[in-house]
């Protein structure tokens, strides 16, 4: 035997109208790790170019 189920109506949200919420983030702490990462590449990159510059004389200095 086969069971019948009724449909059960959609449920009708509330009448109550909430506050909108508003959106604001805090990019504090992102912009504070943003701006470590780009010190610690600058200076990367910049110690690559005196290495670059540098570099025949760090073979002799090294006997590489």
């Amino acid at each position: 035997m086969s069971r019948k189920y009724k449909r059960q109506a959609p449920r009708q949200l509330s009448t109550f109208s909430a506050k909108p919420v508003e959106f604001n983030p805090d990019y504090t702490i992102i912009k504070r790790d943003l701006k470590r990462i780009g010190i610690l590449a600058g200076t990367f990159f910049a110690f690559l170019i005196v290495l670059a510059i540098f570099q025949t004389q760090l073979i002799v200095l090294f006997g590489i």
